[in-house]
């Protein structure tokens, strides 16, 4: 069997080994397009980040903006719930003087009229009585 030599030297050695200026031009080329690639990956990194202040200034912007609305809608709710507390005062206070009143009233009507309020409740106990029964 016959052996082949190859010479490691010979590529190099060789009028081929030269890279041919278009074989160059592209390796310019893809060198170029690597730069352009790279120049645009890090203005993207810059705009992304830029994009990401922004979003961070506008997120804490809305929480104090909340905040304030929440703050605000608070001390509405406080006063509010006080002006209701103190109607529903002012109501309950009135029901009672009105129930005195009445209470005062049929306690007059009882000690001037006895006998017909006697004979009223019998009536209204015989009624009731005739219900339950049922």
């Amino acid at each position: 069997m016959e052996e082949t030599y190859a010479d490691p030297n010979f590529a190099t050695d060789s009028p081929f080994s030269e890279t041919p200026p278009s074989q160059h031009a592209a390796n310019d080329l893809r060198a170029a397009a690597g730069d352009k690639a790279k120049q645009i990956a890090q203005e993207a990194g810059v705009k992304a980040q830029q994009f990401k202040q922004t979003a961070v200034d506008k997120a804490q912007q809305f929480r104090e903006f909340a905040g304030n609305k929440a703050s605000d809608l608070k001390d509405t709710a406080s006063v509010k719930a006080k002006q209701i507390k103190q109607a529903a005062g002012e109501q309950v206070q009135h029901g009672r003087v009105k129930a005195r009143e009445v209470h005062a009233d049929t306690e007059e009507y009882i000690r001037q009229h006895p006998t017909k309020s006697i004979l009223t409740a019998m009536g209204i106990g015989f009624v009731i009585g005739l219900i339950i029964r049922r």
